[in-house]
């Protein structure tokens, strides 16, 4: 045996004594995430069935109930599958570090309440003062490279706005396929990419809604995309309208906004476009769509077929006076006003009020 073949073979005995140290070292990851995440899920949470595979932990058939008379739903979180892949830091770093979370075939509902705060999965991030962990250290730590939603659909539940019989409002949005990370967890202090797609049901049709770019929560930086197409004015007319205004009976509204937060200063210029507006009933000389004099909406809209309108958000948003709600409103408003060429009669509460409940202000 000459000196080079022995050369190779110490050296594939030592890939191959490598790769089986690897191996066993995923598979002890594996079984301390198994038990850090039973735990974790607390009393309100059922599963059919756990696997432990090469890949990562699969749970199966996941059900977070939620408390009864608190909840606009039964379930807060209902999943077919829920793949949780380690890191192999996590053998030696303080903290869960996974390198990815893919959530497939989820039903998730959320709440806003009246007092404007998003509530997601109380059961589990609620629980004295968050989920514990067995066997290692608390989500205080917890280190994502990838969150993953695939086929998910969400029901925001929006107690600032009454729905039927008193519950409050609510909108849907189906097939939500989202990527976001890395996410580190609590401090979210890491600039995250996030590329989101999903559908916007309506009573009359469904709307698309995009979103892309990237966001640093702690620090409020962001440099977002977002593009909403055919979405039914019907399911948004409790934002738009006030309680004395004529009823939308059918309509379609297409958003593109570019959003740029830097130094807790907000620049986002849009453009929006309303399209087969039809209000019900006359609502005669006085009568108001979102403040602004209803008989010069129809007739722009009779005349053109569309109304197109560009505005732009600026604001601190460190400012505790900064409200993304009423700004919004605002610039929508006086754009409408100033593209119609008529005065201001009033401020719309408008569409601000959905993005302020996605995002809590």
């Amino acid at each position: 045996m000459t000196t080079s073949t022995r050369r190779w073979i110490v050296a594939l005995a030592l890939a191959a004594l490598l790769l089986a140290a690897a191996a066993v070292a995923f598979q002890l990851a594996l079984h301390r995430l198994h038990g850090s995440i039973v735990a974790a899920l607390g009393p309100r949470a059922t599963l059919q069935a756990v696997s432990l595979g090469w890949t990562g932990v699969e749970l199966h058939g996941l059900q977070v109930r939620a408390q009864p008379g608190r909840w606009p739903a039964v379930q807060e979180l209902s999943a077919a599958r829920v793949t949780v892949v380690p890191a192999l830091s996590s053998l030696w770093r303080s903290g869960w570090r996974l390198a990815s979370v893919t959530v497939d075939d989820a039903s998730l509902s959320l709440l806003r309440t009246k007092d404007g705060q998003l509530r997601v999965l109380p059961s589990l991030i609620d629980r004295d003062g968050g989920p514990p962990t067995a066997n290692g250290p608390s989500a205080a730590t917890l280190h994502i490279g990838m969150l993953r939603l695939r086929e998910v659909t969400i029901d925001f539940h929006d107690a600032t706005v009454p729905g039927a019989r008193g519950a409050p409002h609510r909108i849907r949005l189906e097939a939500l396929r989202a990527d976001v990370g890395p996410l580190a967890l609590p401090a979210l202090d890491e600039r995250a990419s996030v590329s989101l797609q999903t559908t916007l049901k309506g009573p009359q049709r469904n709307g698309t809604l995009a979103l892309r770019g990237h966001v640093t929560p702690a620090s409020r930086d962001a440099d977002l995309s977002l593009k909403v197409k055919g979405l039914d004015l019907v399911a948004l007319q409790p934002y738009l309208l006030r309680a004395n205004e004529a009823a939308v009976r059918r309509g379609a509204l297409d958003l593109s906004l570019e959003a740029d937060v830097k130094g807790q200063r907000l620049h986002a210029p849009g453009r929006m476009t309303l399209t087969d507006l039809e209000l019900a009933g006359n609502g005669g000389l006085l009568g108001t769509f979102a403040g602004v004099p209803r008989h010069a909406v129809l007739a722009a809209m009779s005349r053109d077929g569309r109304i197109e309108l560009a505005f732009t958000l600026e604001g601190r948003v460190d400012d505790p006076r900064f409200s993304l709600n009423e700004l919004f409103a605002a610039r929508f408003a006086v754009g409408l006003a100033e593209k119609l060429g008529v005065s201001l009669g009033g401020m719309v509460e408008g569409l601000g009020g959905v993005i302020k409940g996605l995002f809590g202000r």
